[in-house]
């Protein structure tokens, strides 16, 4: 347990005579271990005091005993993908899509996002997939640098091993550019996320529009790309994670062996793992298991995948992320919360945790000296209403 907070009589934080920027007061404020009746003080960006108590001093907000959580951390996400490309063959002008997906995570609590690029293009047939990433880290870097933005953005690489562009992709990039993750992806048909065939044929059809022929020659050439390009690719995309100073990530890992060869690449943390086999390894080999809340919030996975919930009751689950659906991010803290009868265990899957694992020490925890990034959260029944978000002290939802 942590040291006795000091109570509210024992500290000026949130007293009148103090100029403050922020005092979220009478709140269930969730700390790393415990959840207690508190105070916290949001002074220039960064938490100043916490303390204990239901007192509600003149100007500050009177949460009503509502909860105060730290802002979320969003490590894989679709979204910003989905504006720019709002249906397939669609393109949406860039910062008018950046704009709109920042607000949207704002809007569901997420206060540090990770958007997700992918590097490796296809240039064939209905499954293509042209080169966008420079273009776009271009202007969500400069967009980012005007101040644009609500929320905390960087930017996470999604490296296609099995594509003929892919290291030109990734040399495009340099450390000025402060990639924080490289993810190795391998979507080849009959393995890892796709090893269900007619799963696989259902998910291309619905979003690419494929009839039977097509799909047969998709899944042709993309086998046909991963015995060209798999193996020296995944060794070339390493080696220019590490070049960027980017964390690593593995994807879909399905087998030991893939968790023992992510070991050996240097992985962190592995995304979306699809076996109890794969989660277990992770284990042994210190690899933080992240899976993706929609898979927790329906119950399992769309691609018939192991389910997050089952990871999760045996001890091996560590992160969370929104992946295709924004919202499902903060709900899935409340479901895991019932899962662990541990709110702050649950709530660290979604804050702390990730940070951690991306080495942002600076953020997602309650505390003295860190962001603040901070929800105002009221529970009704099972489902969390999220009432105020704050970035830096700042109101962006």
């Amino acid at each position: 347990m942590n040291s006795p907070l000091p109570t509210s009589s024992s500290t000026k934080a949130c007293d009148n005579d103090v100029s403050s920027d922020l005092c979220l007061a009478n709140a269930q404020l969730v700390l790393a271990d415990q959840v207690v009746t508190g105070s916290v003080t949001i002074e220039q960006g960064l938490i100043s005091e916490i303390s204990q108590g239901d007192r509600v001093p003149t100007g500050a907000v009177d949460c009503q005993g509502d909860l105060v959580i730290p802002g979320l951390v969003e490590l894989h996400t679709d979204n910003v993908e989905r504006h720019i490309e709002p249906r397939p063959e669609v393109d949406w002008p860039h910062l008018p899509a950046l704009i709109a997906h920042d607000a949207e995570l704002a809007s569901t609590g997420v206060t540090t996002v990770f958007d997700a690029m992918r590097v490796g293009s296809l240039h064939s047939g209905k499954g293509r997939y042209t080169d966008y990433a420079r273009t776009l880290a271009n202007e969500l870097l400069a967009a980012r640098e005007q101040g644009y933005f609500k929320i905390s953005h960087f930017l996470h690489l999604r490296a296609e091993i099995c594509s003929k562009t892919l290291l030109e992709e990734l040399a495009a990039f340099g450390p000025s550019d402060r990639v924080g993750i490289v993810s190795l992806m391998d979507h080849t048909p009959g393995q890892r996320q796709f090893r269900d065939l007619p799963a696989f044929k259902t998910y291309a059809s619905k979003k690419r529009g494929m009839n039977d022929a097509e799909f047969a020659e998709n899944v042709e050439n993309l086998l046909s790309l991963q015995n060209q390009y798999g193996e020296k690719h995944e060794v070339g995309a390493v080696k220019e994670a590490r070049r960027l100073g980017a964390m690593l990530a593995s994807h879909d890992d399905t087998t030991a062996d893939h968790v023992a060869t992510s070991s050996g690449n240097g992985v962190s943390f592995a995304e979306f793992p699809t076996t109890l086999e794969a989660a277990t390894a992770c284990r042994t080999h210190d690899i933080a298991v992240m899976m993706g809340a929609p898979n927790l919030i329906r119950g399992g996975s769309h691609s018939g995948n192991v389910a997050a919930e089952e990871l999760a009751k045996a001890d091996l689950l560590d992160i969370v992320s929104s992946d295709y659906v924004p919202s499902a991010l903060l709900l899935s803290a409340f479901r895991l919360a019932d899962v662990w009868n541990d709110l702050p265990r649950a709530v660290a899957t979604v804050t702390s945790n990730p940070a951690k694992a991306v080495r942002l020490h600076d953020r997602g925890i309650l505390r003295s000296g860190l962001r603040g990034d901070v929800l105002r959260v009221r529970k009704i029944d099972q489902t969390p209403l999220l009432r105020g978000v704050w970035s830096q002290g700042n109101k962006v939802s």
